[in-house]
């Protein structure tokens, strides 16, 4: 069976994303898309996607040779659903990235725009790695 659209759409997330292709992030979701970063205990609001995109663009000179590697996928047709464990590794001006993610990604009809993005995050990096990150982001943007 071939896969469907919105898995295509799905994979094409993850390719853009291991490219570092903002462009093509952005191009996959709907005008009015969301992202929300879970668990809600971070205390991260909804990003639409020029805040996202600012973010995306405020980190990437501190990574490289970034790669998403696809663990699992459950899809929903009926739902328009497409829930995805991916695993995270890069090379960062912080020192060495590695972090797990769950994707629910929400569909349009015809599978091709992405409606809503919630990313569960591993909350232990997050709280100890990004802040390294965000030192790293200071020094590169001074010049260092």
């Amino acid at each position: 069976m071939s896969p469907s659209q919105q898995r295509l759409t799905a994979d094409k997330l993850v390719v853009a994303f291991n490219n570092m292709d903002i462009p093509t992030i952005l191009s996959l979701r709907s005008p009015d898309c969301m992202r929300q970063i879970l668990p809600q205990s971070l205390k991260y609001g909804p990003t639409d996607n020029t805040s996202y995109a600012k973010q995306l663009s405020y980190l990437l000179p501190a990574f490289r040779n970034f790669n998403l590697t696809v663990n699992e996928v459950l899809e929903d047709a009926s739902a328009r659903r497409i829930c995805m464990w991916l695993s995270a590794r890069a090379d960062t001006a912080a020192g060495e990235y590695v972090n797990e993610y769950m994707w629910t990604l929400d569909f349009d009809e015809g599978g091709k725009k992405i409606l809503m993005q919630k990313e569960f995050v591993d909350t232990v990096v997050n709280k100890e790695f990004y802040p390294k990150l965000q030192a790293a982001l200071k020094r590169l943007a001074a010049g260092g």
